[in-house]
């Protein structure tokens, strides 16, 4: 450190937040700097176990400044309850503090998101339906709501009309949905801008001057590499970038303040929704595994998908993310089992073999793991 990124080196679920939250005391802050609460975090805590969709995980850290930086796309709903369940637990959130640079997910977003997985039908990418590609969509096409657009009535009413027009077809079925009017969303806008203000800053400078006077600062990735929009099993990947690189834009700090590179890793792989997954186990031996590590979703409580520790990945990863140490977690689910196997490279079509992650998708849909 002073600069150091947790990223998952897998699909997700690898166990980034207990390795935060371990490393969080000694940090001065920790940084969300990508995804949204589509992301879930399961932490035991001084015999508590706590779980943060948006929240970063130094929370339970009083002296721990904890940043949702400009590269997170925020429910004001789910970070607001998460709040106050903070606050009902006896924990102190304000130390806490909010890019007002972030984008904010709101009502037409979730009823989108979970409108286009039903019209996919059978070819569901396997979306958490939190609305979260839809508001990184409107902050593309430069249509987003931001986080400091809560906190102005006149900005946020025009905001909200503007990303409503292209949509209009899109919505027509909602059109009784109370929610999704002009002016409720502006109300609800305007008391969430309220109730967040205490926390809402300038989180790029408040990164910059913690790094610059030589502190910790740990950046928090979600998801996982193998999820990355552009480096991942695409199309069945997340819409925002959860590698090493991504930190920099989405905490608006210098590719020189991050010093190291952690990944986190299972010492088996799981995978949630659809796509490609070579060391899958189909079968019992699935099933115990994923009985045995509660491999169950912390968002959407679907049952993970399993498969046998991934080399090939892991490795791909590991470059993609310039990995200066590896985390390896849940060793403790495989103890009694008879064999315990490790992938260490594939075998395609035609029976070619692959010691390198594929980079043509088709190839990686019929891959097979040799172990």
């Amino acid at each position: 450190m002073p600069g150091l990124a947790i990223i998952g080196a897998q699909w997700g679920d690898e166990g980034k937040g207990k390795v935060v939250d371990l490393l969080a005391e000694g940090a001065d802050a920790v940084v969300r700097f990508q995804g949204g609460n589509n992301a879930g975090h399961t932490i035991v805590h001084a015999g508590q176990t706590w779980k943060f969709h948006l929240i970063p995980a130094g929370i339970l850290s009083p002296g721990t400044l904890c940043v949702i930086g400009n590269g997170v796309v925020l429910d004001p709903a789910v970070l607001t309850r998460e709040i106050e369940g903070l606050r009902a637990r006896g924990v102190d959130p304000s130390h806490l503090r909010i890019s007002a640079n972030a984008h904010v997910i709101m009502p037409y977003h979730l009823l989108l998101d979970s409108a286009g997985e039903i019209r996919l039908g059978k070819l569901q990418i396997g979306t958490t339906r939190r609305g979260i590609g839809p508001a990184y969509e409107d902050k593309a096409a430069r249509l987003g709501i931001r986080v400091q657009d809560l906190l102005d009535e006149k900005i946020l009413r025009k905001k909200i009309a503007t990303a409503l027009e292209p949509k209009r077809a899109a919505l027509r079925p909602f059109d009784k949905d109370p929610a999704i009017g002009l002016q409720a969303m502006t109300e609800d806008g305007l008391t969430f801008g309220h109730r967040l203000e205490p926390f809402i800053a300038d989180t790029s400078k408040l990164c910059w001057e913690l790094l610059d006077d030589g502190r910790k600062v740990i950046f928090e990735g979600a998801q996982g590499a193998m999820l990355d929009l552009d480096h991942g099993t695409y199309p069945f990947v997340t819409s925002s970038n959860p590698v090493a690189g991504a930190a920099c834009v989405g905490a608006g700090v210098a590719p020189r303040d991050i010093n190291e590179v952690w990944g986190v890793a299972k010492a088996y792989v799981t995978r949630v929704g659809a796509g490609p997954f070579p060391t899958e186990l189909d079968d019992e031996l699935g099933a115990e595994i994923r009985r045995r590590g509660g491999e169950f979703g912390t968002t959407t409580g679907r049952p993970r998908r399993t498969g046998w520790l991934d080399l090939v990945a892991l490795r791909y990863a590991a470059r993609l993310n310039g990995l200066t140490a590896l985390a390896i977690t849940k060793l403790d689910v495989l103890s009694g089992f008879e064999r315990v196997q490790v992938c260490t490279r594939y075998r395609g079509p035609d029976d070619a073999v692959f010691d390198d992650f594929p980079y043509h998708q088709s190839i990686l849909h019929h891959a097979t793991g040799e172990y």
